[in-house]
């Protein structure tokens, strides 16, 4: 008898997409109800819509990240952000490029409609140039930030904002963790031009600004 050949199911690259996404804000929303999460328990339905909101870099909010979340809850927040705004496809890519496999066609086809590519030709290229110009613009931002506030908050919670600032505002996510989102620097022209400039080069994208 001839061994029994497996049917492989195909799905579709934009149900893929869509999946990742709906995997990361239930991923998001398991984790931000955890105790380590939170100062003080919040619902599902606010857990649900954080997530969502940071994954789809929506910006909206139900309570005050810098005082609802704990670090742990921050870094959640901020790892949704980051790969809602980069593209979850694109991380998944990266690890499998820093675990040196091989990237599939299949996944060559995902990262494609991801990027709204006419072709798969050098599109793992195109990814490694995407992360590279995110990775650098935020250190950067980050380093420039953190030297900025540190005489203000000092060294520790300098970082803590400065990289959680960055990240969002590169996203274009609009979360803060001040009280009053950004209006304590109405007139602050460092802190307002360095994040605009975060806003426009994140929202052109990499592919604008190197043409």
């Amino acid at each position: 008898m001839k061994p029994s050949k497996k049917k492989q199911v195909k799905v579709s690259p934009p149900i893929v997409i869509a999946g990742s996404f709906l995997f990361l804000i239930t991923l998001g929303t398991l984790l931000l109800k955890l105790p380590i999460a939170t100062t003080a328990p919040i619902s599902w339905t606010d857990a649900l819509f954080t997530a969502t909101s940071a994954t789809t870099v929506t910006g909206l909010s139900v309570f005050d990240p810098g005082t609802t979340l704990t670090l742990f809850g921050e870094i959640v927040l901020l790892l949704l952000i980051q790969c809602g705004g980069i593209g979850l496809m694109t991380f998944a890519v990266a690890i499998l490029i820093l675990l040196r496999r091989k990237i599939g066609l299949q996944n060559r086809i995902y990262l494609q409609e991801s990027f709204s590519q006419n072709s798969i030709g050098g599109i793992v290229k195109l990814v490694k140039m995407i992360l590279t110009f995110a990775l650098s613009v935020e250190a950067i931002a980050i380093v420039l930030l953190t030297v900025y506030w540190v005489p203000d908050y000092g060294f520790q919670k300098a970082v803590n904002l400065s990289v959680f600032h960055v990240i969002s505002a590169f996203n274009n996510a609009g979360f803060s963790l001040f009280p009053d989102n950004l209006m304590s620097f109405g007139n602050d022209p460092f802190v307002l031009v360095l994040l605009s400039s975060l806003f426009i080069l994140g929202g052109l994208g990499f592919t604008v600004v190197v043409d």
